[in-house]
């Protein structure tokens, strides 16, 4: 990467940067929670990424500095995030490490329950190949900061499988090895990014450092990184006092960051808790349904936040069509469906339910006797009605107009008749039955409902007439559907008039709450229909290619070309109109011939893998 040539008039102040030396509240309130290792520096690394935005709403850089990196700026990124721990391996084989390379804090590697371990309590599991930084405490909120390969832990699989500690970068394992990748570390940056204007809750890239075979260092921010599994271990073991400690940090935290209200009652905190834990769970289960989001969540609660935030997007997909039979192999078990995902979110608020009760009342319940809280009534109340939104959404109702739908009980009828008959069509699946890919197991969707959401209005505003069958069929269809597939049964007709005819009555009925005519209605929801159903749209298989793409691009485009493309790619995936209004509308940035090119070559993969998985 060769760095900006534009220089500031005035030298900026990178000192905030040195606020990020390792130190963090969670271990004095935790004091078992995490293993402490001190870092030296690594050095041969190269800022390839440096996101701006999120640097200025946390903190670290003023509002008015230019989106380009200069030496000072690479230096103090480097100088903060740089880093390797001195592990086990290099203390038993005493490693030659000069002391004034070591930094005068550690930093931690937290402990947290991850199932594929075979402890299966928490004991010996954790951040295998990462750190926190540290926090970073700005004028409106806390941040927490860690960073991904920075070193094998002991806390990895690979050391509690062979009960062995494993040098840094060996070779000879894997997750085991602590380094991580540069295309995993751009992918994610890629895509938290995306999902983050696409108001979807995540974690997201601070920074990548790149290094020579591929190898990078991710740092990524979030207002508080905790996971449910980092409760979830105490909880298996019945440790009581180091529960409470992480569950009175996780809700102090929150209250200081303005996010929950303080409450003195410790019986109504840990009961509040729940139930915000409820409503996230449940949202971001519907969420990730409606939007074709593969998050494999699971019980232990190791690969996502306590507020449904993403997390880990090693293994995390969009697909392009409901593929609702896709299964990852993870060579010693096979992953959950998307569908799937809602039973296991439930699970999740089940096990707060049981951690609440433990919390109250000192005596450690079986989970099973949690099946029936009344939380998990109000889970599948919250879960109904974001599916609901969701489906008015893709229509293209404003939040105010699908609010109005919502809260007339008549309607509601007709809301949930329409998401029957989109399902019907959603999870049509092909003859051609389940079959093996290269990293599991699928079985082909035939439809593509975002094209029919698309082009519905649009039609409606031209033809004063309900669409035939034959046509509603052809644009439905996706490349995966055979003739045999689209077939046009007597029942498949009688659902696509339907589908119609209730979708023209919701039309009609925002029309009336709204006080404007049914063109006038239908002509917004085209605009707004056309961004939200955007033909294309990145899939996990597109962002592989984009991602080789923008990596292989750093050879021959500077800082701030990069940069620009990065942000440019990532706003044409923004399918969020409100971002739009926001904003006034698209920004292009790009100038120069050779990274519009590159661009236009990321967006063509887009275009071919748009239904895919």
């Amino acid at each position: 990467m060769t760095y900006s040539n534009k220089v500031n008039k005035k030298q900026q102040d990178y000192s905030c940067f040195s606020k990020i030396d390792g130190r963090h509240p969670f271990k004095n309130a935790v004091p078992n929670g995490f293993v402490d290792y001190s870092v030296t520096t690594r050095r041969g690394g190269k800022v390839f990424y440096f996101n701006f935005d999120l640097a200025k709403e946390i903190g670290l850089i003023p509002k008015n500095h230019q989106h380009s990196l200069d030496k000072n700026l690479c230096k103090a990124i480097l100088d903060t995030f740089s880093l390797e721990i001195i592990n086990e391996y290099d203390i038993i084989h005493k490693t030659p490490i000069p002391k004034k390379e070591i930094r005068p804090y550690k930093y931690m590697a937290t402990r947290y329950l991850q199932s594929q371990h075979p402890g299966r309590t928490g004991l010996t599991s954790g951040d295998g190949r990462g750190i926190w930084n540290g926090f970073y405490k700005g004028k409106n909120a806390i941040w927490d900061i860690s960073s991904c390969g920075t070193g094998a832990t002991k806390l990895s699989p690979a050391t509690a499988i062979e009960n062995k500690f494993f040098k840094t970068g060996d070779d000879s394992v894997s997750y085991g090895c602590g380094r991580a990748d540069l295309l995993d570390g751009v992918s994610a940056a890629i895509m938290s990014e995306i999902f983050h204007h696409n108001k979807i809750l995540t974690e997201r890239t601070l920074a990548i450092i790149a290094f020579n075979k591929g190898t990078s260092i991710n740092v990524r921010a979030y207002k508080n990184l905790l996971r449910p599994a980092h409760f979830f271990h105490y909880m298996k073991q019945g440790n009581y006092e180091e529960l409470k400690g992480a569950i009175d940090y996780y809700i102090n935290r929150q209250v200081e960051s303005g996010d929950w209200p303080a409450i003195k009652n410790p019986i109504k905190k840990y009961q509040d808790m729940l139930e915000r834990v409820n409503i996230n769970f449940a949202r971001v289960a519907a969420q990730f349904e409606s939007k074709y989001i593969f998050c494999w969540l699971d019980w232990d609660g190791d690969n996502i936040l306590v507020d449904g935030g993403i997390i880990d997007y090693g293994s995390l997909r969009q697909f392009g069509l409901y593929h609702r039979e896709y299964r990852y192999d993870d060579v010693n078990r096979m992953s959950t469906t998307i569908a799937e995902q809602k039973h296991k979110a439930k699970y999740i608020v089940q096990t707060f339910a049981q951690i609440t009760d433990f919390l109250i009342t000192k005596k450690k319940k079986n989970i099973k006797a949690f099946s029936k809280h009344k939380i998990m009534k109000a889970f599948d109340q919250v879960f109904e009605r974001t599916k609901d939104a969701s489906v008015l959404y893709k229509m293209g109702f404003d939040e105010t107009l699908q609010q109005k739908l919502l809260n007339k009980k008549s309607v509601l009828k007709d809301i949930r008749t329409f998401r029957r008959l989109f399902a019907y069509f959603e999870e049509a699946k092909s003859k051609k039955g389940l079959y093996e890919i290269e990293d599991g197991i699928t079985w082909d969707a035939i439809f593509c409902m975002r094209d029919i959401m698309r082009e519905l209005p649009k039609f409606y505003l031209g033809n004063n007439r309900m669409m035939e069958p034959e046509d509603f069929i052809e644009i439905l269809r996706s490349n995966y559907a055979t003739k045999a597939d689209i077939a046009l049964s007597r029942n498949r007709k009688s659902k696509i008039i339907h589908f119609q005819k209730i979708y023209w009555k919701l039309v009609k009925k925002a029309a009336i709450l709204s006080g404007k005519s049914p063109k006038k209605v239908l002509t917004y929801m085209a605009g707004r229909s056309a961004l939200i159903n955007r033909y294309e749209r990145v899939t996990g298989d597109s962002i592989i290619g984009v991602t080789e793409k923008m990596v292989r691009s750093r050879k021959s485009v500077n800082s701030k070309g990069l940069h620009d493309m990065f942000v440019e790619f990532v706003e044409e995936q923004i399918l969020c109109p409100e971002y739009f209004e926001r904003s006034g509308g698209s920004h292009k940035r790009l100038r120069n011939k050779k990274t519009k090119k590159i661009l236009n070559t990321m967006l063509r993969i887009v275009k071919d893998y748009r239904e895919g998985i």
